[in-house]
């Protein structure tokens, strides 16, 4: 029965919330260096980068000293707001505590794809290595991987296409709602 539990996906939002609510009804306003992790580690994820940053700052400097892992996933923050990415995903790469590990994990993950994304619209072709680079594996896996998304690898010149993102379609507007969003321009351009 508990891997059942251990199979679940996190809600980290939920999670997130629940934190923040355990940091802030903690005694003396200091919570427990787990929660912090937690937290810290979930405002990466949701690339909350200021928010984690703030929370740094508020954790107090003894719980910062007694708890090395604290500074390491901090360490992450600080990378990916460097943009430096093949920082970050080194110090991802490290062994985390049961506590952490999920979350450290969804922020790699996370960040990996996040990488992908941003090659599928700022590059029309792309070397190999800085694919590897960017998404933080190994050069094989990072071809293996970019051609898993759909992308074009040329093995001779090891050069790969990214296939653009397709944009999420949006709803068309109500007609009620048009002919309102066309009256207001029309009276804005008659004043």
């Amino acid at each position: 029965m508990a891997t059942d539990v251990a199979q679940q996906p996190i809600d980290f939002g939920k999670l997130c919330g629940d934190l923040e609510i355990q940091e802030l009804e903690s005694p003396c306003g200091i919570a427990s260096p787990q929660v912090y992790g937690q937290l810290l580690g979930i405002y990466l994820l949701q690339n909350e980068l200021c928010h984690a940053k703030f929370l740094w700052k508020r954790i107090p400097q003894s719980v910062k000293n007694a708890n090395p892992e604290l500074s390491q996933i901090w360490s992450v923050g600080q990378k990916l707001w460097q943009r430096d990415f093949p920082g970050a995903y080194e110090v991802l790469k490290k062994d985390w505590t049961e506590v952490y590990k999920p979350i450290m994990t969804a922020v790699l993950e996370c960040t990996r794809q996040g990488a992908f994304n941003l090659i599928g619209r700022a590059y029309s072709s792309i070397k190999a290595d800085e694919i590897a680079a960017f998404v933080g594996l190994p050069v094989a896996d990072a071809l293996q991987a970019a051609t898993a998304e759909g992308w074009v690898a040329d093995p001779q010149t090891r050069i790969v296409t990214p296939k653009k993102p397709v944009p999420p379609a949006e709803p068309p507007l109500p007609n009620e709602q048009h002919l309102s969003v066309l009256t207001d321009y029309v009276s804005f351009m008659e004043s």
